[in-house]
């Protein structure tokens, strides 16, 4: 017992000046309300301010981990006592007894050695941290750095994590659920172990009670209060968009040197809505091979209110939505017919769906059956590839390529004869990029996600400068495509993405060998694409745009539509009157939209280059 109690004595330790507290700088990002949706850079934040928490949550602490944390001096005699007869018992160093203070001080300075000597070491900076801190500091610092799990470090993230909320807004039985991680995090995880969860927090809240922190009546309506576990962070989507912005927007790159608040773009509502689209769907399309996925929501301002890059965060950190280049299949069609407008030809002009050979190459329509003499809407409307194919020929594939880059794809554009049924690659921001020019009008802006970046005193380091949009299309061009692709999904091959009430357009895209499949659609100041596949690039069985991407498109937008605000899509200048084109064969006698299905799959006997595959729908 002698030379545990002579570690044990502050006089025989001559104490050193109490080293410097670190801690790396974060970054905290918003959504646009204001809300965290996470955290890069350091591990732990600021000191938790004890006096903006409701009362009971730090008492939830103290009544369970240290209950004379408010009269000891940073040590507890009795706790020690106690530590020193299990030492006798167990003939080590005792890992109970230790204050908030010293748990503080092992945090701060410590290794987790279970030594004497550490253990001696831990004594002598509590002492100092009490002399330097009031009790509240100390508390502000122990509940900014405990983990409690999941990734959590400190209080705020844990209530976040496990609760979408800040600790600000913890109830009773909430803060004794937190309260109860810090001796086990694993072992009492609310959302993977609830029943060992709810015991632990019933006994936090039985110690609130004989510390009179709270009465018996409180106790007991805790007890039974309802309480909503997040299984998974609620902020999960988020992380592909904070990944985003944290390389495309100035300051942000590299390690901080101060703690920054980062204000976003980001519409929570929308993200949800759009991540769950995106499991609804591969769930739904398993069997067909769908295992992956992206989502991209701008509005007319070019401001990012979803972004979803994967099916799931923690399994795959891969970017699909701003990363992912792949071929946008017949959802490039409309950068073709539009410069076919602009050289003159309208929605009525008719063409001939038959046999084309261009540079031998000769494009395949999914439907053995050529339709003969038809229109330039109906042939968009119904995506039919030779006549996107030789209308590509004839007002030219550099034009056609120069359009889309005027509308906002930036990528690079091949000009082969197969360019028109959408062999380039693309990534799905690019492409809601350059939709969003048709549904703003036609003017042109850039996408961004962060409104404000400010220094945690509130100094504004970085704010976004809105530049005058660029002209892109005129009128009659601009009116003509938005009634075409209102076509498309009144009667085409995009009828499941309607949202009835609102007014709609859109186009569908699949890859002949189905491993892209697509949805480009938008309303008034709210643009959204979906893109569907797999990372291996294997195909999928029998997705085309109008299926799984159309649903997807039309379950995030069926809440989205209801939650931002939107508009009739604008007719741009000068304004004429709203139209929908629809063909004369179909206006005599109602017809039934059409199977969404796109091109078969090119023939095994022609070249199956990117720059030689025919395009579905």
């Amino acid at each position: 017992m002698l030379p545990l109690i002579a570690a044990l004595s502050l006089g025989d330790l001559s104490p050193s000046p109490l080293p410097p507290i670190r801690r790396d700088a974060q970054i905290t990002f918003l959504d646009r309300s204001g809300a965290v949706i996470g955290v890069r850079g350091g591990r732990y934040g600021p000191p938790v301010d004890i006096a903006k928490l409701p009362s009971f949550v730090p008492a939830a602490f103290i009544a369970i981990e240290d209950r004379r944390f408010y009269s000891h001096a940073g040590f507890d005699p009795m706790g020690m006592a106690r530590a020193v007869v299990s030492d006798l018992t167990e003939g080590r160093a005792a890992q109970g007894g230790s204050t908030i203070t010293q748990q503080l001080a092992r945090n701060l300075y410590l290794s987790s050695d279970r030594t004497l000597e550490r253990k001696g070491q831990e004594l002598v900076y509590a002492t100092q941290l009490e002399q330097i801190y009031s009790k509240k500091q100390i508390l502000g610092l122990y509940l900014s750095r405990i983990y409690f799990g999941s990734g959590a470090y400190g209080l705020e993230a844990a209530s976040e994590r496990y609760f979408n909320k800040s600790a600000r807004r913890l109830t009773l039985r909430e803060a004794a659920i937190l309260a109860a991680l810090p001796k086990s995090p694993t072992n009492y995880d609310p959302a993977a172990h609830p029943e060992a969860s709810a015991a632990r927090a019933n006994l936090v809240l039985a110690a609130m009670v004989e510390t009179g922190a709270i009465s018996e009546g409180e106790r007991a309506r805790a007890t039974t209060a309802p309480v909503k576990v997040w299984h998974d962070a609620p902020t999960a989507p988020a992380q592909y968009f904070i990944d985003y912005v944290s390389g495309h927007t100035p300051g942000l790159n590299g390690l901080p040197t101060r703690d920054l608040v980062v204000e976003t773009t980001l519409d929570t509502t929308a993200e949800n809505a759009a991540a769950q689209a995106l499991r609804e769907a591969t769930v739904r399309h398993a069997r067909q091979g769908v295992t992956q996925g992206a989502v991209v929501a701008l509005d007319g301002s070019g401001r990012i209110r979803a972004f979803v890059g994967g099916v799931d965060y923690a399994t795959s950190q891969f970017d699909r939505a701003a990363d992912a280049h792949r071929q946008a299949g017949s959802a490039w069609k409309p950068f073709v017919y539009l410069t076919a407008m602009e050289a003159g030809r309208t929605p009525d002009t008719l063409v001939v769906d038959e046999p084309v050979t261009i540079d031998g190459w000769s494009p395949r329509n999914f439907e053995p059956e050529f339709l003969g003499q038809i229109t330039l809407a109906t042939g968009l409307a119904k995506s039919i590839n030779t006549v996107a194919a030789r209308l590509a020929d004839e007002v030219g594939r550099p034009q056609v390529a120069s359009t889309a880059r005027r509308l906002g794809i930036v990528s690079t554009v091949n000009t082969d004869p197969a360019m028109a049924l959408g062999t380039s690659l693309v990534t799905p921001l690019e492409m809601a990029q350059a939709y969003n020019t048709l549904a703003d009008g036609g003017d042109r802006v850039a996408a961004y996600g962060v409104e404000r970046i400010r220094s945690a005193s509130g100094a504004v380091v970085y704010q976004h400068r809105s530049v005058a949009p660029v002209p892109a299309v005129n009128n009659p061009p601009l009116n003509e495509m938005q009634g075409m692709m209102r076509g498309v999904v009144a009667f085409g091959t995009g009828t499941k993405a309607a949202v009835p009430g609102f007014d709609i357009a859109g186009k569908t895209g699949t890859t002949s060998d189905f491993k892209d499949a697509w949805f480009c659609g938008f309303t008034g100041n709210l643009t959204a694409v979906v893109w569907l596949g797999r990372d291996d690039g294997s195909p999928m069985r029998g997705i085309t745009g109008g299926s799984a991407p159309a649903e997807t498109w039309h379950g995030f937008m069926s809440v989205a539509l209801r939650h931002l605000p939107v508009t009739a899509i604008p007719l741009g200048r000068p304004a004429p009157p709203p139209t929908l084109f629809v063909p004369p064969e179909l206006q005599t006698s109602p017809a039934s939209p059409p199977d969404d299905v796109g091109a078969k799959p090119a023939d095994p006997r022609t070249p199956t280059s990117a720059s030689r595959r025919s395009d579905l729908r």
